[in-house]
């Protein structure tokens, strides 16, 4: 029985472990409400973002990279993003707007 347990358990962790690395490996994606001006190269969330045009792209994402918080932090690079996402996952809606609140206040602080 304990054998049987043991079994299951070293399963599951295979299983996670594996769909854990395909999720990272697809590109984590933020379409920004504006353009940026020039091509914009920033860390957040482990990753390197490359930004062009109205869309942040971090190609070799880490496993903290789809996360608020990283969100929040390519908002204060570029400015407010329209969707943040990965593989067909987005950030929520209430997510979205705790994202772009760093964006305008990056905006105001600019502005002083």
């Amino acid at each position: 029985m304990k054998l049987q347990t043991l079994s299951a358990a070293c399963a599951a962790v295979i299983t996670l472990s594996f769909a854990g690395g395909a999720f990272a490996a697809e590109p984590v994606t933020a379409k920004l409400t504006a353009p940026v001006a020039a091509k914009t190269k920033f860390i957040a969330g482990g990753a390197v973002f490359l930004c062009e045009a109205d869309a942040c792209v971090a190609s070799a994402p880490s496993s903290q990279t789809f996360a608020t918080s990283t969100c929040k932090a390519v908002a204060k690079n570029v400015g407010a993003v329209a969707s943040f996402g990965i593989g067909g996952k987005t950030l929520d809606a209430d997510k979205l707007g705790a994202c772009n609140t760093s964006a305008a206040s990056a905006t105001q602080m600019a502005a002083q």
